[in-house]
């Protein structure tokens, strides 16, 4: 098929070997510039152009979008004018076009007396689609949006440039495992977020139009200053994000609220929403959404830091200072609700709760993971932090024994070899670091994955070291050297827990894709799936004997397989968001949940019954390890601390 590129044609579609379309008898261009065949109207922009799917015929048709700017100008000095100001614009998106969150810039030209952009085909859906699929978006969706989102902003704001429509119609999600055709671009997980519509279109008739008043953007997702004075600042495409997320969090059009209230919906957003949402996550929309830009975020920094732990205060904290660890929801699916009623400071719910024996606090930022060694002897505790520092614990005394810095950015993922030789780190800049936990030097670093790595294991005659990743695939490790041996590639999304058995034949995994799979290490191959969450999977423990599974997810519950058959034995209800994290006892017969709801969960085997609910976090729990003797359990935060528990049956 051919496109007419007629702007005004109604039915530009025609059959291939035609020389004039059908519809308005313009002349048919096969090839634009000599290889871009156009074949399909993506979208019209109100009188301005279109924007097409194409094909590069010297790349192998490799699919590609075609901007059209047909400006309806009268005069050649506003033609010129429009023309000058599209080659700049395009400059700018040239080097906006180095983020991979970002379409490339394939071309720019003018042909016929029609401007033309043609940049990187981002295969994937709009975040509005998405939302129309799915329903409405849970705060941890939230939260991931506008972590991946905030640093896109903060690119283009640092280089001058404005959106002035960010909506959802202008966010794409890449299906997963995409290179883009510059190469290099790769995405994992349920796909990297795009900001597309750089306002070559906007940029060119705000420069063109003559009608006074006339403004860029879309009403109910800009705010007051653009709308009615045609101005435009970082402050402003915040205020687009802040409705973008009402929209996808509440599953109504700002658009609708606009026109039926005017602005006076952004004073009164919480009531549409079909479940609160957590209060520190409400201030921030509060303040995305002002009215007035004096009071609303001037920066994407501004944000990003109400989205990150700040240390805690000596004193009860106050409300501010008890944002969230957004950061960290990205990686862990946190989606955790208090409110302001529930809140009682952490040192009064200590003194309610018998059972918590001490908090260490020395992390910064996020606690990402907590692991302990299985020796009796001497048990040491390492901990993982979004602070970019493993730390090393006395698990009798609580003491810190050292901090290991590997310049490797955040801390996902740690674990500790049986053996109590190795410490591993899984790390967001790609790597997996490998430490010795007696000198607290770094032993190499492992490269292979191709974006951060998510989860990290040991495998029980610490010879093996397996890694998953957002890029959805597993790698497995010699250990002590290093080598690489094998790349597992099953999940359609990002691997966030894995889990050797302990005759270390066969690892299971377990994904955002939903399922987990369970892997034989001879063949490297799938042995079977399991399938039964609604939600991404968040961490997989497996029981000393080997028999039985156990699996939590965002979905809230917790579920225990047959690990021989693959059947579904129970489903654990009780936590009230996510549950993050779960760890066996040594003798398998009590497992531990860690939730967004902020508690612990410890539960009986046996009878598939809640033992007790422990209380001492004032934020998600993230990870949660056993002591090998059973009697300590030790649980990570989003406030940056760790808890150490008494288990008593």
């Amino acid at each position: 098929m051919l496109c007419c590129l007629n702007p005004d044609c109604q039915n530009p579609l025609n059959l291939s070997g035609i020389t004039n379309c059908q519809s308005c008898g313009a002349p048919l261009i096969p090839l634009l510039r000599g290889h871009y065949r156009v074949i399909k109207v993506l979208s019209d922009e109100g009188g301005f152009g279109r924007t097409y799917l194409a094909e590069d015929v010297d790349k192998l048709n490799e699919r590609c979008v075609v901007k059209q700017l047909a400006p309806k100008v009268q005069g050649t000095w506003a033609l010129k004018k429009a023309i000058e100001s599209f080659q700049q614009e395009a400059q700018r998106l040239q080097e906006l076009g180095k983020n991979s969150q970002i379409p490339t810039l394939l071309a720019y030209f003018e042909e016929d007396n029609y401007l033309y952009l043609v940049q990187e085909f981002i295969d994937g859906q709009t975040l509005l689609k998405d939302l129309r699929q799915r329903g409405a978006y849970r705060e941890t969706d939230i939260r991931e949006v506008l972590l991946d989102l905030l640093p896109v902003l903060k690119f283009i704001h640092e280089r001058g440039v404005i959106h002035r429509d960010i909506k959802p119609q202008n966010i794409m999600r890449r299906n997963p495992l995409i290179t883009s055709p510059s190469g290099g671009k790769t995405n994992g997980g349920e796909g990297q977020l795009v900001l597309i519509d750089f306002g070559a279109s906007k940029q060119l008739s705000a420069t063109v139009r003559t009608k006074p008043g006339t403004t860029i953007g879309t009403r109910g997702y800009s705010p007051l200053e653009q709308i009615q004075d045609g101005e435009a600042y970082p402050a402003s495409d915040l205020f687009g994000l802040g409705a973008t997320c009402f929209h996808l969090i509440s599953g109504i059009s700002p658009a609708l609220l606009w026109t039926e209230n005017g602005y006076s919906w952004v004073s009164s957003w919480r009531q549409y929403l079909k479940r609160p949402i957590s209060m520190d996550l409400a201030e921030i929309f509060d303040k995305l959404l002002k009215k007035d830009i004096e009071e609303r975020y001037q920066s994407a920094d501004e944000v990003i830091k109400d989205l990150t732990y700040q240390p805690p205060s000596p004193h009860p904290p106050t409300l501010k200072n008890r944002l969230l660890a957004g950061a960290a929801i990205v990686l862990l699916g946190c989606g955790g609700v208090w409110y302001a009623n529930d809140f009682q400071p952490l040192d009064v719910i200590a003194e309610k709760n018998s059972f918590l024996i001490k908090t260490l606090s020395g992390h910064s930022n996020l606690v990402t993971s907590v692991a302990i060694s299985s020796i009796s002897n001497g048990v040491t505790l390492v901990s993982g932090s979004f602070d970019t520092t493993l730390k090393l614990w006395n698990l009798a005394n609580g003491k810190e024994i050292s901090t290991l810095e590997g310049y490797a950015g955040s801390v996902y993922a740690v674990a500790i070899s049986p053996d109590g030789r190795t410490v591993a780190s899984g790390n967001g800049d790609k790597t997996i670091k490998l430490w010795n936990p007696l000198t607290g030097q770094e032993v190499r670093t492992l490269h292979g994955h191709s974006s951060s790595v998510e989860c990290v294991a040991i495998s029980p005659n610490s010879k093996m070291l397996a890694s998953g990743g957002f890029d959805g695939t597993i790698k497995l490790w010699e250990l002590p050297s290093g080598k690489e041996i094998a790349t597992l590639k099953q999940h359609s999304s990002a691997v966030k827990s894995i889990a050797f058995a302990p005759d270390g034949q066969t690892l299971a995994s377990g994904s955002e894709d939903n399922t987990i799979k369970l892997w034989g290490l001879a063949n490297k191959q799938v042995i079977r799936t399991f399938k039964g969450h609604s939600q991404p999977i968040r961490s997989i423990a497996i029981t000393p004997d080997g028999q039985t599974l156990a699996s939590s997810s965002a979905d809230n519950t917790i579920k225990l397989w047959n690990l021989v058959t693959g059947q579904e034995i129970y489903t654990l209800e009780g936590h009230s968001y996510s549950v993050n994290s779960v760890a066996f006892s040594s003798d398998g017969k009590t497992l531990a949940s860690g939730s967004s709801d902020h508690t612990i969960k410890l539960w009986d085997l046996a009878t598939k019954r809640e033992i007790r609910t422990l209380k001492g976090h004032s934020k998600e729990v993230t990870s949660v390890a056993f002591s090998p003797d059973g009697k300590t359990l030790a649980s990570g935060s989003a406030n940056g601390t760790i808890n150490l528990w008494r288990v008593v049956r």
